[in-house]
């Protein structure tokens, strides 16, 4: 299976190698970035989401990629697809999500990236709709969820605690291949 690879003006969205772990984790696993995300991963939870972006390209063809800046070759972090198959949600449904090292926030490369991974999704794999999660506190998420087109989806809510212990609650934003194409 030859490597996938999506170019963007400053991008590459591209297959995970061994080199991209450590300063993956070095730059992301931060209290910053994952405030929303559950938090902090120890080496054990670390591992395990790790195994996971693995397998997600394993079973499905698509996961969530690594970023790199074509500038200087940095891994910014990642950006793409997997099946959506968090507790208590829609199952199984095209899941865009993204996440960047504090220091590129606020420079267009989450919208880069995700704008990228939808084109892929609609336009490779035949999508009928891609959805992203986020928990309501997490307003820059929601943000670019909204500038990429998406609308929200307060029927696909739900219940779970994972990334918000407090909120206790996933918010679901979605576009569909129609609406991509009206774009």
């Amino acid at each position: 299976m030859s490597e996938l690879r999506i170019e963007t003006e400053r991008l590459v969205l591209r297959d995970w190698r061994d080199e991209d772990w450590a300063p993956f984790w070095r730059d992301t696993n931060t209290p910053a970035v994952m405030r929303w995300l559950g938090g902090v991963l120890d080496d054990e939870r670390r591992l395990a989401a790790q195994g996971r972006i693995l397998n997600y390209a394993a079973e499905h063809g698509h996961t969530f990629w690594a970023v790199e800046r074509k500038d200087d070759g940095a891994v910014l972090g990642f950006c793409g697809l997997k099946r959506s198959n968090q507790a208590g949600g829609p199952q199984g449904e095209f899941e865009v999500g993204w996440r960047l090292r504090e220091a590129d926030w606020g420079k267009g490369y989450a919208k880069e990236a995700a704008l990228a991974s939808l084109d892929h999704a609609f336009a490779v794999l035949g999508a009928p709709q891609v959805i992203a999660l986020t928990v309501a506190g997490n307003t820059g998420s929601w943000g670019l969820m909204e500038r990429l087109g998406m609308e929200r989806r307060a029927d696909l809510d739900f219940a779970n605690s994972d990334f918000d212990p407090e909120g206790g609650q996933i918010i679901v934003y979605s576009i569909s291949a129609g609406q991509w194409g009206d774009r």
